[in-house]
């Protein structure tokens, strides 16, 4: 069948029309930026309130209260040129209060508000006296807000499994997969497994007022290798992929006041708790950076430089971190040549207690008691649905999209007949 002039230039009109308006799914944003966590995203720690810790935090630190160094500690021995260079005035360490106790800054600078108990060393750089170059108020209240809107998403194709005391979360898109939990989910879980293609961005929102990882005795986190077909237990040496799925794995706690992380396991991605007590406890690292009210830990409990490196869809804050200034995500051993400091960094780590097989299946997979099989759970179940941010919102953009396919097609059937006259 013929379609006529009119008729064929109105279908055009229309799909150039729609073709103006349909927006990328996943797209990144205009300009080269990576919608993140801001200034907070530069940092393996960054806390509003006071932080007491011991012996390592291998990325910079930032402090908005007091800090309690008294163990003794090391910071940013693993920020590489490029990432310090981005850090406000070069400083691996800020802290807006005063300083208790003994820190050497490896790499940068540091600076401090309030009064010195104590020393506060630089190896490359110095450490001064001075204000602090961050505003902690204002970098909170855009964490709260980014936290907030992150705890609406939801993509499909997602799926929460618990069975027994294993807690598997499933995604299946190649860009987002983003999960909507209670902390009582959470915290039912002895063993997570989490399954995503390589490169997704992860989002794991928590509900609730808190979240006690040790309650559960949560004792592992298990990470989906594509190319071992396999579930790999995160620790400092090995991890799912390379690294590249931890990279990319946001815990959000919105409403949280507590976080209690257990002391038994390292606890793989970064972890955003903008209200909360983060207690890291006594042993087991954190694999990524910790954003939180406050925070406090000891012995092995240290926060390893694996900084977010996903960028998060619904939010408007860039991320400064230099393009490629991220190091590899899996080196052996923990912080070395720090002078100073209590412990030694290398063995508080959980370095060889990994059960999940490496790339070649050389090693077992580490499969709980039978519980969860070496092939991908099944996306059925307690599944989310709807895209992020979608609802009601996209209701007017659809009625102007309409209108405006009407528009220029009837424009362009206008033209072919006066051409025609």
């Amino acid at each position: 069948m013929r379609i006529s002039r009119p008729v064929a230039a109105l279908v055009l009109g229309g799909s150039l029309a729609l073709g103006a308006l349909a927006p990328a799914a996943h797209a990144a944003p205009s300009g080269g930026t990576c919608p993140g966590l801001g200034t907070a995203g530069l940092y393996g720690e960054f806390v509003e309130g006071d932080d007491t810790h011991s012996p390592d935090a291998e990325g910079a630190v930032a402090v908005g209260g007091n800090a309690d160094f008294r163990g003794g500690f090391s910071v940013g021995n693993e920020l590489t040129a490029a990432q310090v260079a981005a850090l406000p005035g070069g400083n691996a360490l800020v802290v807006a209060g005063g300083i208790r106790g003994g820190v050497q800054v490896m790499q940068g600078n540091g600076v401090y508000g309030g009064t010195l108990a104590g020393t506060a060393e630089a190896h490359h750089g110095t450490v001064v006296h001075g204000a602090s170059p961050i505003d902690f108020a204002a970098e909170f209240a855009k964490l709260r807000a980014v936290s907030t809107d992150l705890a609406k998403l939801t993509t499909p194709g997602t799926a929460i499994k618990a069975a027994g005391g294993t807690l598997t979360l499933t995604g299946t898109d190649a860009g987002l997969n983003a999960f909507v939990l209670t902390a009582a989910q959470l915290q039912g879980a002895e063993e997570v497994y989490l399954h995503v293609p390589v490169g997704a961005v992860t989002v794991v929102s928590v509900t609730g007022d808190g979240y006690d990882q040790a309650a559960a005795h949560t004792t592992g986190f298990f990470l989906w290798d594509a190319a071992a077909a396999t579930y790999v237990l995160d620790d400092k040496s090995r991890s799912a992929s390379g690294g590249a799925v931890r990279a990319r794995l946001l815990w959000n706690f919105p409403t949280a006041t507590k976080v209690v992380k257990n002391s038994g396991n390292a606890w793989p991605g970064s972890v955003l708790a903008p209200n909360a007590a983060f207690d890291l406890g006594s042993g087991g690292p954190v694999n990524g950076s910790v954003i939180a009210e406050s925070l406090k830990g000891s012995g092995g409990a240290e926060t390893h430089h694996y900084p977010f490196a996903g960028c998060l869809p619904g939010t408007d804050t860039p991320k400064p971190t230099p393009s490629g200034s991220t190091p590899p995500a899996t080196t052996g051993g923990g912080s070395t040549g720090t002078t100073g400091t209590t412990g030694a960094t290398g063995a508080s780590t959980n370095g060889g207690t990994s059960t999940g097989g490496t790339t070649g299946g050389s090693s077992p997979s580490p499969t709980p008691s039978g519980s969860i099989p070496a092939t991908p759970p099944a996306t059925t179940g307690s599944t989310t649905g709807g895209l992020a941010f979608t609802g009601a919102d996209g209701v007017v953009p659809l009625a102007i999209g309409g209108a405006l396919v009407l528009a220029a097609g009837g424009g362009i059937v206008l033209a072919v007949r006066r051409r025609r006259a």
